[in-house]
């Protein structure tokens, strides 16, 4: 108990154990994730009722990436990290620190909710507009979900103000907790508020998700001194700072969001369970995408606006977690299309999920895992504009390849159906990365481009050997197992996703992946520790 308070309440000052946590409690939550897909695809299957709740997601979601990512994201963390180390020179500041979090907090809550009852007054046309091919049933049954699930933004703005002071104060302990109960709200209300209501439990599990995700950050941020005021100031110069650098970050993810509701409608016109396809297909890649590419990028935030003006100490830390991110997703990628299909058999195949429905998920799949790598570093690309105040470049950049993505969906979709979506989000994202990396390179510099490079090769060469131990394994296991069955599957999945991790972890301790032997020597040294304090204890205790 007391280790755990320790760890809830001390900062986390270094980025490797802080990507770690933040990882670890992803993994919980997208573990979660695919238990509340399994559930969705078993119980419904990818069929109309499935676009239906994924189609009344998209409007609600939209108002609370534009508005709370817009602000935490470019504006608040930055801000807020930079009053928190003057506080900790004058302690005198601390009381503009607690000012300045309520009257975020408070005008981000009026903004929201505003916008919120504008979208339910105008759910229905709105609805209708991002779903054209939808029967009239259909629509009238997004838009009535929709209204439920515009209580979700509420919760998740204030839970997003909690979420950037503690990132702030890097306590990323309860921060990495909330979306494991955001995705418990959700899973409870597929299994059992669906019995009582319907698709409508559906749509009160994601309310419920979001009260969690908001009440299980509060008593940390309390602990550290900040407390409710009705306060709203917008003269206050913190405030006007955050939505100067919020402006054109806002306008980015609007332009993010119009692509999903452009997937949304192209999807809408497609065969029914198109778009459940998509979401399923795209939650699946998001696995690796949150503990990897997510989970260092919120990791590194803190310290790149520490260190945005600091050449030298912005190139180590970058080159070291983007070198740590595709250490990781490189060989996840060859895992995703070489292991898609017993994959999705395993997470999805059951009930009433068919096996048109997994050669359809299947083939998405595949084209999402060909932009994995870049989709995994736009995250940490993004946010060292950020940390340098530029929040431009990204919405410029993010705008072009939007509307790459709609233009190259637009044309692929009538020949390869929702994969053809997959595959121009996947062009997009490639051609953003590209144009990001680009630009950051003749503003800073190199970032230490050379080494990265090199890393980048060592991990290329070792998750293609891993690709065809994967695929020898497969043929070897098939002719020993029923394919027919769970366990079968299981069971080929299982000995050659072994296989492939094995041969590529020893294929970079050959290639001496210098990522690799920093993770060994960090176990090695952490388990030691450990040994040490076991000892000390014993010692203690007379034993």
């Amino acid at each position: 108990m007391l280790s755990l308070r320790k760890l809830i309440g001390r900062p986390i000052n270094n980025i490797t154990a802080a990507a770690a946590l933040v990882a670890l409690f992803s993994v919980a939550s997208r573990f979660l994730g695919v238990v509340r897909d399994h559930i969705l695809a078993g119980s419904f299957g990818a069929g109309a009722e499935l676009d239906i709740y994924y189609a009344a997601f998209r409007v609600p979601d939209f108002i609370y990436n534009l508005i709370v990512l817009g602000a935490l994201s470019a504006g608040f963390i930055p801000v807020f990290s930079e009053m928190i180390k003057r506080s900790e020179i004058w302690p005198g500041e601390k009381e503009k620190l607690v000012r300045l979090a309520n009257n975020v907090f408070n005008s981000l809550l009026l903004l929201i909710i505003l916008l919120s009852v504008f979208g339910v007054i105008f759910a229905a046309p709105v609805t209708a507009w991002i779903t054209p091919g939808f029967s009239a049933e259909a629509k009238a049954q997004t838009a009535h979900l929709t209204r439920i699930m515009f209580l979700s933004p509420l919760f998740l703005g204030m839970s997003g103000v909690l979420g950037g002071i503690l990132q702030s104060y890097k306590r990323f302990f309860v921060y990495s907790l909330s979306p494991v109960f955001y995705n418990l709200g959700i899973i409870f209300g597929a299994l059992v508020l669906v019995d009582f209501w319907g698709i409508d439990g559906l749509a009160w599990g994601v309310v419920l998700g979001a009260v969690l995700h908001f009440a299980v950050q509060l008593p940390t941020v309390w602990s550290l001194g900040f407390h409710y005021r009705f306060l709203l100031d917008i003269r206050d110069r913190g405030l006007r700072q955050i939505a100067m650098m919020m402006g054109p970050r806002t306008l980015s993810l609007a332009v993010s969001q119009i692509n999903l509701l452009a997937i949304t409608a192209l999807a809408s016109l497609l065969d029914s369970g198109s778009l459940a396809v998509f979401n399923l297909a795209n939650n699946l890649q998001s696995f690796p995408l949150g503990v990897f590419g997510i989970s260092f990028a919120v990791a590194a935030f803190p310290f790149l606006s520490e260190n945005a003006y600091k050449i030298e100490e912005l190139k180590v830390r970058f080159s070291a977690t983007i070198r740590q991110i595709l250490f990781f997703i490189i060989p996840a990628s060859v895992l995703l299309i070489t292991l898609r299909a017993q994959l999705i058999r395993l997470v999805l195949g059951s009930g009433a999920f068919n096996w048109q429905d997994t050669i359809l998920t299947m083939n998405t799949l595949g084209f999402f895992s060909l932009s994995l790598f870049a989709q995994a570093s736009l995250p940490l690309l993004v946010r060292v504009f950020y940390a340098r105040r530029d929040s431009l470049t990204p919405f410029y950049l993010g705008l072009f390849s939007v509307v790459l993505n709609i233009v190259c969906a637009w044309y692929l979709h009538p020949y390869l159906g929702v994969a053809g979506l997959a595959l121009a989000f996947s062009i997009a994202s490639i051609v953003n990365f590209l144009s990001l990396w680009i630009v950051l390179y003749f503003r800073v510099g190199s970032l230490d481009l050379d080494k990265i490079l090199v890393s980048v090769l060592k991990f290329s060469v070792a998750a293609i050997g891993a690709g065809l131990v994967i695929q020898i394994l497969k043929i070897a296991v098939w002719p020993f197992i029923d394919m027919t069955t769970f366990v079968g599957v299981f069971i080929q999945f299982s000995v050659a996703a072994s296989g492939g991790v094995i041969a590529y972890i020893c294929l970079c301790h050959l290639f001496r992946s210098e990522e690799l032997l920093s993770a060994i020597a960090i176990f090695k040294k952490r388990l030691s520790v450990k040994k040490v304090k076991l000892a000390d204890q014993g010692e203690a205790r007379g034993l």
